[in-house]
């Protein structure tokens, strides 16, 4: 019997503790155990509705990269033009930057993150 047995026992808790359930518990879904937490991360997006405006403006303001994935909302192309020019007044107000990366992905990025919009040839080796 192990001393965190002997102490669960002692407090009430003899229940051990399966680790496979815990690390496939829901507080544990957002946790990578291989590297240590980063400042800043890239999100990937769905737009499918008017609501997820606020979830992109809130991962902009704590600084995240937000590619946006617009293909169920582009068949609604009213809708989808309206959204997208709210995100663009967004970061121009926040001094971040959008740019669309082809017909399904648009990249936003968050304060003073610009994106380099013109495209340089490639270097022949």
């Amino acid at each position: 019997m192990g001393i965190f047995n002997r102490l669960g026992g002692m407090l009430g808790t003899t229940k051990e503790m399966n680790v496979e359930e815990y690390m496939n518990s829901e507080e544990m879904e957002n946790v990578d155990v291989m590297n240590e937490p980063a400042d800043f991360y890239v999100k990937p997006v769905a737009l499918q509705s008017e609501a997820d405006l606020a979830v992109i403006q809130s991962e902009l303001q704590k600084k995240n990269i937000i590619l946006l994935n617009i293909s169920e909302m582009s068949k609604r192309p009213q809708t989808l033009k309206g959204l997208i020019d709210n995100l663009k007044a967004y970061v121009e107000k926040t001094n971040g930057d959008i740019a669309r990366l082809d017909e399904e992905k648009i990249l936003l990025t968050p304060t003073k993150v610009k994106i380099i919009k013109s495209k340089k040839p490639a270097k022949k080796m």
